[in-house]
């Protein structure tokens, strides 16, 4: 398994953008959106009106799939 980044592209309330996640945190980020019963999309833009500026969209959702393993974990 490779740790690169891997660049995708997300659209967000109509606007293309692309966001570089290892591959384990793509994998994740989709099982939680499909958990959620959202559109990959739909959950990133969720993400991205709730991060602040200091962060870019790519590490808010590292730490949004981090946040929802973390406080689910038994």
């Amino acid at each position: 398994m490779s740790g690169r980044p891997i660049k995708r592209s997300l659209t967000l309330r109509g606007h293309r953008t692309s966001v570089s996640l290892e591959e384990p945190f793509w994998r994740a980020f989709r099982e939680i959106a499909k958990s959620e019963g959202k559109a990959i999309n739909e959950l990133a833009a969720e993400i991205d009106e709730s991060r602040g500026l200091d962060s870019g969209l790519a590490t808010a959702i590292r730490l949004y799939v981090l946040d929802f393993y973390v406080t689910r974990a038994p």
